[in-house]
């Protein structure tokens, strides 16, 4: 793994790669985890992979900020890097962030694949039932700020209300495959439903992992991104 510092406007961002191969931007948790995908061990393979560390987390500078921002840093990684177009993969709130990325610029996103988000929600039922799933998770210990987590949450809520929200996905043509952890206390129903609703969605589960199988299975989440990443590349738009 490579380690990079790259200026965005004013801001430095720690940026990981690794691989050779059709271009891959891998996109964590949280919101306002650090990186932890950005490991060589669990790489997409046959791929270059880049791992951009969040702004105001861990090795990257500035602080709290929205989705808006955190997709303008992704432009500005991409376009310092010189990549015309690139596969999104998100874990959790990356999948989600992943979705927006997306429907904002798919003239760059080659494709996205989407591992056990929570969908553009806030439904009483979901929040419920992940709720009481906690005790049973499996505890992985990662580094978050909650600053930046509290922004961010707050950007999404404002996102998800938006009047043009479902419209702009159902118009999306962006391939997307949104992947659910059959142990997932979080409940998989909205992955399915976007699956459903944008133009060119699929929807499947690997069974038997919970929600960070990256950590748990990891040989079965490098197969899993792996397969679903070369999958996108027969998806990608003529």
């Amino acid at each position: 793994m490579e380690s990079r510092t790259i200026r965005v406007g004013d801001t430095s961002l720690h940026v990981g790669v690794t691989g050779q191969g059709p271009d891959v931007v891998v996109l964590t948790g949280g919101p306002g985890c650090v990186q932890y995908l950005e490991q060589d061990g669990i790489a997409p393979l046959h791929h270059r992979a880049w791992y951009p560390e969040p702004r105001g987390v861990g090795r990257s500078g500035g602080g709290p900020h929205g989705m808006e921002r955190a997709i303008a840093d992704l432009e500005g990684i991409r376009a310092a890097v010189g990549i015309d177009t690139w596969i999104v993969v998100g874990h959790s709130w990356g999948c989600d962030l992943a979705v927006r990325y997306a429907v904002e610029h798919p003239e760059v996103v080659a494709a996205v694949v989407g591992v056990a988000g929570r969908g553009p929600q806030r439904d009483r039922t979901w929040s419920q039932a992940y709720e009481a799933g906690k005790a049973t998770a499996p505890f992985v210990d990662v580094d978050w700020v909650p600053e930046v987590h509290a922004a961010l949450s707050d950007s999404f809520t404002d996102w998800i209300h938006g009047p043009a929200l479902w419209r702009g996905l159902a118009d999306c043509a962006v391939p997307m495959h949104f992947i659910a952890a059959g142990d997932d206390i979080r409940p998989s129903w909205p992955l399915a439903q976007l699956a459903a609703l944008v133009p060119r969605g699929r929807f499947s589960t690997v069974p038997g992992v919970p929600h960070d199988f990256w950590f748990t299975h990891p040989e079965l989440w490098t197969k899993t991104v792996t397969a679903a990443c070369i999958a996108a590349q027969g998806d990608r738009r003529p």
